[in-house]
């Protein structure tokens, strides 16, 4: 069974190393990568959208990605127990329009013993942004360590 380090049961220094590693993955916009981060079996519940199992999250994050171009994501650990923890998010992108948002959201994770996610609840809202109102300008990928966080932007 493959692992994805840290393992629960989690200490404030894992629950933000876990956190920092999502952010990462999503970052790099490769759903086959980021679907690696969760159980075969995955249950998934993404705004009003409900999925199971790795595939279906595969499928989901290219369509994503196909029309949220630009996308840059931030993290930040909000609360963890044993083996869950608590984001919240934001992130910014622009459609096929050319019109810009972003979105703010929370994440509730389960993890099983391997460190796997096998459970993920988001709840999202997009607000339109005007292009000169972005804060999220690094090049496409990782976050730099060096960049503000969601609290730093008062976001």
């Amino acid at each position: 069974m493959t692992t994805r380090p840290p393992l629960p049961p989690f200490s404030r220094e894992d629950a933000l190393q876990k956190v920092r590693l999502a952010e990462d993955g999503w970052n790099t916009r490769n759903p086959e990568k980021v679907s690696l981060a969760y159980t075969p079996e995955t249950r998934w519940r993404n705004r009003s959208t409900f999925l199971t199992g790795r595939a279906e999250v595969q499928a989901f994050l290219k369509e994503k990605w196909s029309k949220e171009r630009e996308y840059r994501l931030i993290k930040e650990l909000w609360a963890f127990t044993d083996n869950r923890i608590a984001v919240r998010f934001a992130y910014e992108w622009q459609d096929m329009e050319g019109r810009w948002f972003r979105a703010y959201g929370n994440e509730n994770w389960e993890f099983d013993e391997n460190g796997l996610m096998r459970e993920r609840h988001a709840s999202i809202n997009d607000l339109p942004i005007n292009e000169a109102d972005r804060l999220f300008h690094w090049p496409q990928g990782r976050r730099p360590d060096d960049h503000p966080s969601l609290s730093d932007l008062g976001l």
